[in-house]
């Protein structure tokens, strides 16, 4: 599809314009503007296992660095409120959020304590950890809950490394069956376009998102940096883009007519519910935690990585943040909400107008003009642009590529962590051990590390080497 290679080669060149990072040289995130609302981002980067398509920011999980690490989370967490920040809504992701279910519900509470205006919050998990008490903690404290699942199909299952974790398809099955009709919004996240992805295999997987009683579904296309495909490519296939869109066809006319289009790649039963892609409805958001990205004014704050260093910054009273991206300019940030905006499936003509000072047609009537051309627009009227499907499915593209830069702004992220922290970022049964310059294989439980005594951590390592 030309429009699609138009768009992926556009976006690869703007984002790595703006997602390009520089040292950060401010002591504390930007004061919130009067009277605005902000969505709130808590990052918590823990797994069990970590699964090899996956470019976020998350290590293996240890109960002690996990909890060390939750509660310098809440301690950023009252910061952001010294600022003066309102937030409307909370959204959760990870990693697994739901790993340690105490401190999760511990910093749930202490974020609608600080900021009473939370009308929504969502969390994310993983399906080992849909159990009744964990359902029971979160049913009144979550609204939406939002389970990784990925696919039902154990071939695939397997080629991800989930079928050991999370069982078989059908156990996966009857874990979201638990959930349902239990949280405002169950939503179920999906992948497609692995390369042993049959159609048999699609349709089925979205026969069995129906049948779980889910009332939201989100099918987000196999997306990587350009780091991460080269090992997909090694591992289970290169990604091939060319049969995306029929795949995106499939996944559409599948969910219709019980799930209607929420965004691009969400698809839910209900209008007007909260989905996973926090942007589209605020602009403008705060990112906590180890790896978290902050959007403001016209700036992306980042947080440092490394576990030990962010918990030292916290304790010490320091800001975590690390690195900042150069200002968007007027231009860039009209793109920005372009994208934002129609990936909700909706641009408002009159709110673009009042935060830009002039009409869409003019500040991007070539934008305008290509997806007409790609034939993407579906209502042009007065008061609002929304799109056909062949404009979702571009939308569905402008975001894949830019999740796909983040991705790869993660990848450099993490090449820059102390040693001690590279040895949580695998777990295929070694673990790469660095000392005096050669590098040993050591098995993951052949020694124990303690994040925040890095020198301790290292010779704990050298020794099992």
């Amino acid at each position: 599809m030309l429009s699609e290679r138009i768009v992926t080669g556009a976006l690869r060149i703007l984002n790595r314009s703006y997602l390009g990072q520089q040292p950060a040289n401010v002591d504390q995130l930007p004061a919130p503007l009067p009277g605005k609302q902000y969505t709130l981002y808590l990052h918590v980067p823990f797994c069990e296992r970590l699964c090899p398509y996956c470019s976020f920011n998350r290590f293996l999980y240890g109960e002690e660095r996990a909890r060390t690490y939750f509660k310098s989370l809440r301690t950023e967490l009252e910061r952001s409120a010294d600022l003066g920040y309102h937030f409307a809504t909370l959204y959760i992701g990870g990693g697994t959020p739901t790993i340690l279910i105490d401190e999760l519900c511990e910093t749930i509470d202490l974020a609608k304590r600080l900021f009473p205006e939370i009308k929504e919050v969502s969390a994310e998990t993983s399906p080992n950890h849909i159990t009744e008490a964990t359902i029971e903690a979160l049913k009144d404290r979550v609204d939406r809950f939002s389970v990784g699942v990925q696919s039902f199909d154990d071939t695939l299952l397997n080629q991800m490394a989930r079928y050991d974790k999370y069982g078989c398809g059908e156990k996966v099955f009857e874990r979201v069956q638990m959930a349902a009709g239990r949280f405002h919004s169950l939503n179920v996240d999906m992948i497609f376009n692995f390369p042993s992805q049959s159609r048999a295999i699609l349709e089925r997987d979205i026969e069995m998102v129906k049948a779980t009683g889910a009332n939201q579904t989100t099918f987000y296309p196999l997306m990587a940096s350009p780091k991460n495909r080269r090992e997909l490519a090694r591992t289970i296939g290169a990604i091939d883009f060319a049969r995306e869109a029929e795949y995106y066809r499939i996944v559409c006319d599948g969910l219709a007519p019980e799930f209607e289009p929420a965004s691009a790649w969400t698809f839910s039963k209900e209008k007007g519910g909260m989905i996973d892609e926090y942007i589209v409805d605020y602009d403008e958001y705060v990112g906590l935690g180890s790896g978290a990205l902050s959007f403001l004014g016209s700036r992306i704050y980042n947080n440092t990585f490394s576990l030990s260093d962010y918990s030292r910054r916290i304790d010490e009273g320091r800001t975590p943040i690390e690195k900042m991206g150069k200002p968007y300019n007027r231009k860039a940030r009209m793109r920005y909400r372009f994208v934002t905006d129609l990936f909700g499936l909706r641009l408002d003509k009159a709110r673009f107008q009042r935060d830009f000072g002039v009409p869409v047609e003019r500040g991007l009537w070539a934008e305008l003009a290509f997806m007409r051309m790609a034939g993407g627009i579906a209502t042009d009227t007065p008061t609002e642009i929304t799109l056909t499907p062949t404009g979702r499915y571009l939308l569905l593209v402008m975001m894949r590529e830019t999740l796909a830069a983040s991705n790869d702004h993660r990848d450099h992220a993490r090449e820059l962590l102390p040693a001690e922290e590279k040895l949580l970022l695998n777990d295929d049964g070694v673990q790469s051990c660095c000392a005096d310059g050669t590098v040993f294989e050591v098995p993951l439980e052949g020694y124990a590390l303690t994040v925040g005594e890095p020198e301790a951590a290292m010779e704990e390592c050298r020794a099992v080497c």
